[in-house]
């Protein structure tokens, strides 16, 4: 290796005591230094005097959470100004590209698609309790990726760099929250507000990654610029020889902070570094674990999301679930502890969803996750599967194929039919009698190849009635608790 090469080569694996929890908690909510705590008051008034930031009042609660805004002052080494510059941009954008109705109207299809392009959530986490995500660059197609990006260009999402929003909404609205509250996680004080990511690089040739290289800036610049911090670590695993020179190219892509984050780890690093942050029965086979995760797949939810979580017992609810845009609603007060509902969001053959497919049971510490979302109206209301939940969590029986995974009877197939029968929800509402038709795989049981459905965009932000948190864990305090009618 020359010196540029040497340059150029990203970290191998991380010391031993990146793994600890003081040295992963530094910066995080609950183990602020008194610096930071100020440093983080100081953030929050300035967000406050020009309005990018409302916080909680007796009528309202606070239009973002604490482990939103924190992120913003991580990135910025908890300079409150900076932090604030960032903040507001990122609001200005979000309004602009109206990412809150688009996440809520986004055509199912269309984000099935996005999916197969990006990292992928295994359904596990790691000693922390932070998602795990894999990324395969070898499975990218760079003819599907240019096909699809052409065909992005037709559709109302208006930038071509906002296909793939759809995953950091994902994150941050469904994904983030159920791993926050499950409970029995390490640190249950700390929301989680970050992710981890093995990167698969193996069998991928130079070419390949040139020809990739506008898809992972995309994806890059993104998140640095609106998503900050939300990467905890990057695993690299099988790295050519020839990568440094890729490295050297790809680093431009990140700031500073996120640069440090990443890892590439030699082929007798890859056991011992991952094990010593993930239980090995949450690491993929591939990478020497004993999950049986295959990327492009769904996830495979652990056993401790599982054991506190109901999904309803319609046949595709945990395709619903796993597969397509979700956000969280509190569900009150239930049989003595605190509940969350899952929602089941975007357009389906033109017609808007708004289900419940899931409940999440005795919900942890208090906290709160990303709130920026507007509504038309202050209520929610949402279909409600025919039959009940189950005990366990556990999806009932399915017949068929989905990429590999069981679909329900009767020909639904990667988003299945639902049953048509209306039903009373817990905000007193009814709900529409009828809801798209399913969405049908490819002959060889792969996702279904789409292309981007115009949308029919609801008013823009400013014009609308801001709800309460879609997602937020009551204070212990009930009388500050928003209780669903």
């Amino acid at each position: 290796m020359n010196g540029t090469q040497k340059q150029n080569a990203p970290a191998g694996p991380p010391p031993p005591e990146a793994a600890n929890a003081d040295t992963r908690l530094k910066g995080h909510i609950g183990h602020f230094t008194p610096e930071e705590e100020s440093a983080f008051e100081d953030f929050k008034k300035l967000c406050i005097k020009d309005g990018s930031y409302t916080p909680r009042s007796a009528d309202a609660e606070a239009s973002h959470d604490d482990g939103t805004l924190i992120r913003f002052l991580r990135a910025r080494n908890f300079n409150p100004q900076d932090a604030y510059t960032q903040f507001k941009d990122t609001e200005i954008w979000r309004k602009e590209y109206e990412l809150d109705a688009l996440y809520e109207n986004i055509d199912i299809r269309e984000y099935q698609a996005m999916r197969q392009f990006y990292p992928q959530w295994t359904g596990r986490r790691d000693k922390r309790g932070i998602p795990l995500y894999v990324y395969e660059i070898g499975k990218l197609d760079h003819k599907k990726i240019t096909a699809y990006a052409s065909a992005s260009s037709k559709s109302k999402i208006k930038s071509p760099g906002l296909r793939l929003f759809a995953l950091y909404e994902n994150l941050t609205r469904f994904v983030m929250p159920l791993c926050s509250s499950v409970p029995g996680r390490q640190n249950p004080e700390t929301p989680v507000d970050q992710s981890n990511n093995i990167v698969d690089i193996s069998k991928v040739g130079l070419k390949q990654f040139w020809n990739l290289r506008v898809h992972l800036q995309e994806a890059s610049t993104l998140a640095t610029a609106h998503y900050p911090e939300i990467l905890d670590r990057v695993f690299i695993i099988g790295a050519p020889s020839f990568f440094p020179v890729v490295w050297g190219w790809i680093k431009k892509w990140f700031d500073p902070i996120t640069t440090s984050k990443i890892f590439i780890l030699a082929q007798h690093d890859v056991l011992p570094t991952l094990s010593s942050f993930i239980k090995i029965e949450d690491i993929p086979k591939k990478y020497g674990g004993q999950l049986d995760f295959e990327y492009g797949k769904l996830p495979k939810l652990d056993p401790d999301i599982r054991q506190h979580l109901s999904i309803e017992s319609t046949g595709d609810a945990e395709t619903f679930f796993t597969a397509s845009p979700i956000r969280w609603i509190d569900a009150g007060e239930m049989g003595g502890g605190r509940e969350m509902t899952a929602l089941s969001v975007g357009t389906l053959d033109g017609k808007q969803r708004k289900e419940r497919v899931a409940v999440l049971h005795a919900l942890a510490t208090p906290v709160a996750t990303h709130s920026s979302n507007f509504q038309s109206q202050r209520t929610e209301t949402t279909t409600l599967p025919s039959r009940p939940a189950t005990s366990n969590g556990q999806p009932t029986e399915q017949h068929g194929l989905l990429n590999g995974h069981a679909t329900p009877q009767g020909g639904a197939a990667f988003i299945g039919q639902a049953p048509s029968q209306s039903h009373p929800v817990s905000n007193g509402h009814l709900t529409p009698q009828s809801r798209p038709t399913s969405i049908q795989p490819l002959g060889n049981g792969s996702p279904p190849e789409s292309k981007p459905q115009n949308m029919t965009m609801p008013p823009r932000p400013t014009d609308m009635e801001p709800t309460k948190t879609d997602f937020f864990i009551p204070p212990s305090d009930p009388s500050g608790v928003k209780q669903l009618a």
